[in-house]
């Protein structure tokens, strides 16, 4: 497939006539909301107010994704019970204990189709507004893409034609496997994670995101379906006086940022 036929370069090189002005942004703020944010280990007896808290998750879904399928849920604990329990299952440390909110942020690579049909349901609503490259691009290229078949056998398949096509021309080669949906849904819900915890500081918040947990017994705390994946516990509130337990550390830039 040459790069003038490539259904992306149809797709993005499409006629639009949509315009949207990048407004202007405080530089400092952000630089200010960036690094003030830190993984918070205490917080105050001070409540989250309702309408910030729901504002920060809209916020959250706003963060970019593959092919725009939204592979994320987020589910904000209220219930009293079950924030107790799943204080418990984040094994009862202190960013769960004495948070004012727990969000459980779940990855769902099996809602990809869902997902799809509620693109295209968009696009028969908006009719002649829509390119022709972008309807056929959710109708063919992202069940290629996502669709895995039956324990994975289409993504076997793909994998095998894949190979082959790539050592000729260059070639998008995952998700190949259930296992790559997994970490293609876990990396899209992660960008919106960021946004919840940077938007929860641009509020005045702060936040933890919390990987030891039993996330077995959250699955079952929230009756998620065997394919759901939590990416992580978010906790939220006020911090402390002793909310933060040291300076920030992190490692000189050389080893990370790689100039070629």
């Amino acid at each position: 497939m040459s790069n003038e036929n490539s259904i992306l370069n149809k797709l993005f090189n499409a006629k639009n006539e949509h315009i949207e002005n990048a407004p202007t942004i405080d530089k400092a703020e952000f630089i200010k909301t960036v690094k003030s944010r830190r993984s918070v280990r205490v917080y105050t007896d001070e409540p989250i107010q309702e309408k910030d808290m729901m504002e920060c998750l809209e916020l959250a879904l706003l963060a970019p994704n593959s092919s725009n399928l939204q592979p994320w849920e987020f589910y904000w604990v209220r219930d009293k019970k079950k924030k107790e329990k799943l204080i418990n299952f984040c094994l009862n440390q202190p960013a769960a204990t004495t948070a004012q909110e727990l969000v459980v942020c779940v990855a769902r690579y099996d809602n990809w189709k869902i997902n799809q049909q509620r693109m295209l349901k968009i696009f028969k609503e908006k009719g002649d507004q829509v390119p022709k490259s972008a309807i056929t691009y959710y109708k063919k290229i992202a069940p290629l893409a996502y669709n895995q078949g039956p324990l994975g056998i289409f993504g076997v398949l793909k994998r095998i034609i894949v190979f082959f096509r790539g050592l000729k021309h260059p070639t998008p080669r995952e998700p190949g496997s259930i296992n790559d949906m997994k970490i293609w849904a876990h990396k899209s819900t992660a960008l919106a994670c960021e946004n919840l915890m940077l938007s929860l500081r641009a509020y005045g918040y702060d936040s933890c995101p919390m990987e030891g947990m039993d996330s077995y017994k959250i699955k079952k705390l929230l009756n998620l379906p065997r394919k759901a994946q939590i990416t992580m516990v978010i906790s939220a509130g006020k911090r402390a006086e002793n909310g933060v337990y040291g300076n920030q550390v992190r490692f000189d830039n050389k080893h990370f940022i790689k100039i070629i």
